[in-house]
């Protein structure tokens, strides 16, 4: 009877805290079909909507209609704003690695999406921080892949060989720009000797100048010489015009006069006798009255 006893009180403490435990809550079904991986995430892991808790994972497996493909299936709150712009991610706690479903929403449908036991609704599986790191790593791996091997293609025999050569033709250039600093040393040393002569070159010039101004000036003054030269070109010009005006006639009456001598020289030459009987008629010409030809022609 004490066995029985106990026996009876371990059950009936049993199925007291089952009754105690249950879960009084209306939850509603969801499911995630995602080809991601979903490392430490097992049943009854919690779900949480922007970082309060709402509900439980129910099962993780494998989808039958869709191969590689997983199925996790959770249940929260009725109360839950689930709406068609709701997505998952999978998040840590802490060191431990267990992982919990994080439900977030971007805002771009704010409609609430309907689910059931028979037919639940599905949300979008998003990549995680780990999931980004895990490829942004690979990415970077890859492109260090590249530089690396960038790197030994660039430092291949030749190319070292090449890289030596130029660095012996800089210092061969270094050691001529010093030997060209040296030799111009002395030319250098010569400057200051050639900024003093080109001052005094300069002084000498600003004086000539002024000695040139005050010359200009005598010249130009009202008594002086370029104003009597003008005065003395005044003259000529009225002297050169009264030869043009009184002398250039005269000059051209004379040539006529020695024309006409010179013709009346040549007409005496040829016919002296014109001077007792005169010139005589002149003889007909072509076309005019009187006119024959002369025989034999």
């Amino acid at each position: 009877m004490a066995g029985i006893f106990t026996i009876v009180l371990l059950i009936a403490a049993a199925l007291i805290a089952l009754w105690f435990n249950r879960d009084r809550v209306e939850r509603i079904p969801y499911e995630i079909a995602t080809t991601l991986s979903v490392p430490g995430l097992n049943p009854q892991a919690g779900v949480r909507y922007r970082g309060l808790d709402v509900g439980r994972v129910d099962a993780v497996l494998f989808d039958p209609q869709k191969p590689g493909q997983i199925l996790i299936r959770f249940s929260v709150s009725k109360d839950t704003p689930i709406t068609h712009s709701t997505f998952a991610t999978l998040s840590y706690q802490g060191v431990t690695g267990l992982a919990y479903v994080q439900l977030d929403d971007d805002g771009r449908n704010p409609t609430l999406m309907p689910s059931s036991k028979k037919k639940p609704a599905r949300i979008e599986l998003r990549p995680g921080l780990l999931d980004l790191l895990q490829l942004r790593g690979l990415a970077i791996l890859k492109q260090t892949e590249e530089v690396a091997g960038r790197i030994n293609t660039m430092l291949s025999d030749e190319n070292q060989k090449s890289i030596l050569a130029a660095f012996t033709d800089v210092s061969k250039a270094a050691n001529k720009v010093g030997r060209a600093s040296d030799q111009l040393q002395p030319a250098l040393d010569k400057l200051p000797a050639l900024a003093l002569k080109a001052d005094r070159m300069l002084t000498s010039l600003n004086k000539l100048s002024d000695d040139a101004s005050v010359l200009t000036r005598k010249l130009n003054a009202p008594d002086g010489p370029l104003n009597s030269f003008n005065d003395a070109a005044g003259n000529i010009g009225s002297a050169a015009a009264i030869v043009e005006y009184e002398v250039v006639p005269l000059i051209d009456e004379t040539r006529s006069s020695m024309r006409a001598l010179n013709r009346t020289m040549e007409t005496f030459n040829q016919r002296p006798q014109s001077i007792l009987f005169g010139a005589g008629a002149a003889q007909p010409g072509p076309g005019e009255a009187g006119f024959s030809t002369p025989a034999g022609k």
